[in-house]
């Protein structure tokens, strides 16, 4: 996929921004957009010294051997307040900051956070695949909004996350009897893709490797 022409910008209220999220939800893709996978990130964002600080990690792995091939940690000063849903605004300048360092550009980014599953359907990971161009996937540790029925126990087992009688992700058990995360499209991926590369990602944690390994490296990155 190639970058939307579409202009990011910042500086907005908190009444614009969430304007600018039902305005640009209707630009996001949510079939596939990719071919071959060879190289599939990890993205997760923080925020230390009180959120004036926003930190990005990126994890890029092969795919489907998950073995590391090049990571990328930043920090810049956070521009945007904490408004809950529209962390996007805080999170996606300090991402595309640390996208353009890779020396390898991922097929897919794995975001540990939400896309599609948002009340505007426009989460991080719908921001950040639609200004980059990059195919991209919500991972949510917990439920932003919607209903569910609990999935099955097993490996694989998933519901669909409604809200407002739409489907709006998946919620899908990565390991047995271990809490399930919530999968939704970001841009460029459809569900059932997202789905299956979770999956893929995640043979032995709750949480995908590249997500994992973002973690980890954003943490060690902190404790220096």
């Amino acid at each position: 996929m190639r970058p939307t022409s579409e202009r990011a910008d910042w500086d907005l209220s908190p009444r614009e921004a969430a304007q600018r999220q039902r305005e640009l939800a209707g630009q996001v893709v949510t079939t596939d957009r990719f071919s071959a996978i060879r190289r599939i990130a990890g993205i997760d964002a923080g925020f230390p010294d009180d959120g004036q600080t926003t930190r990005v990690a990126i994890v890029v792995m092969s795919y489907p051997a998950l073995e590391q091939v090049d990571e990328v940690v930043i920090e810049q000063p956070t521009s945007f307040p904490y408004v809950p849903g529209l962390l996007s605004f805080r999170e996606v300048p300090a991402m595309l900051t640390a996208l353009a360092r890779l020396a390898r550009t991922p097929d897919v980014i794995l975001c540990d956070g939400h896309g599609r599953a948002h009340p505007r359907r426009f989460g991080s990971a719908c921001h950040l695949g639609l200004l980059s161009g990059i195919p991209t996937i919500g991972v949510g540790k917990s439920r932003l909004c919607g209903s569910f029925d609990e999935p099955g126990i097993e490996r694989g087992a998933w519901s669909p996350l409604l809200h407002n009688e739409e489907v709006i992700g998946a919620v899908v058990r990565t390991r047995r009897k271990v809490s399930p995360v919530f999968v939704s499209c970001g841009h460029g991926v459809s569900l059932d893709s997202a789905i299956d590369l979770v999956l893929d990602c995640a043979p032995r944690f709750r949480l995908p490797e590249p997500i994992r390994g973002a973690d980890r490296l954003a943490s060690a990155r902190g404790a220096t």
